[in-house]
Formats: structure tokens, C-alpha cells, sequence
């Protein structure tokens, strides 16, 4: 297994809309979860698979079973914002993705945070991770 470090991080662009913030003008809290589901499906992507295609094709799922995020600055309405998405550790059954969430024009560090996941069938029962994907996963993208 691979340390957290040799994993390279995928970036993916958004702009904060209007309906994410709260009356202050902020980003609600929970909207950094989705953005870092933007960031795992991109990281898929960036390692030459669909998520979704792994899911029809190969009956593999990646529930979230944790979900740690630290957030040190506020976003708001308009913010173009960059989500960082790594893989931490992936193991026969499992999976932990990391985030990093920057004001694009500045590179603020607006949160971060953790997901691990665990790999499940249709019926939800656990799996081990189709080794078609795992390696993919493993794989460092090329510069």
C-alpha cells in the first residue's frame, strides 16, 4: 500500500451558487459533503473510469461510512472555489479519500476533510474492490 503522499491529487472547478449559502451570504456546512462527491466521481475520471460504470458493470458501491471535515474560512456566493481530491489508503474492502476545498483566486484554504467507504454489492452486502478499478486507483496521474 501506497502512503498518503505518493497519491496525486485530482482538481476539479466550481462556482459557488446562490442557493449554497445561508442568509449571510456563506456556503452551508453540508455543501462542502457534495462538493467532495464532485471531487471523488473527477478523481474516477481523472484515473480513466466512470464511478457510475463501476457500479453497473462491475456491482460495486462506496457508501460512506465516515466523514471528517475542518473548515477554516468561509466561501461565499460566487467564489470560484477548487476541490483537491486524493486517495489516502484503499485496501481490499475499503477506501479513504481526502480533500482540500481553495478559494481559486487566492488559495485560501476553505476545508478539508476525509471520507472512507467501504465496498458494497447491489444488495449491500460487502464486497472486495474490482481489481480493475483498484489499480486504476493506485495508479499516480501523470503530470
Amino acid at each position: 500500500m501506497r502512503s498518503s503522499e505518493e497519491f496525486d491529487w485530482s482538481e476539479t472547478h466550481l462556482r459557488v451558487r446562490y442557493a449554497e449559502t445561508d442568509q449571510g451570504g456563506v456556503v452551508y456546512h453540508s455543501n462542502f459533503l457534495i462538493w467532495f462527491e464532485v471531487g471523488r466521481v473527477e478523481l474516477c475520471r481523472d484515473h480513466g473510469f466512470a464511478y457510475r460504470d463501476m457500479e453497473q458493470q462491475a456491482d460495486a458501491f462506496l457508501p460512506v461510512t465516515a466523514v471528517r471535515v475542518r473548515y477554516r474560512s468561509p466561501a461565499i456566493y460566487d467564489d470560484e472555489v477548487t476541490i483537491r481530491t486524493r486517495v489516502t489508503s484503499i485496501r481490499s474492502r475499503a477506501i479513504t479519500f481526502a480533500y482540500q476545498a481553495l478559494r481559486k483566486c487566492d488559495g485560501t484554504l476553505l476545508a478539508e476533510g476525509e471520507t472512507d467507504h467501504v465496498v458494497r454489492n447491489r444488495e449491500g452486502r460487502a464486497r472486495s474492490f474490482p481489481t480493475e478499478y483498484s489499480g486504476r486507483l493506485r495508479q499516480k496521474i501523470s503530470p
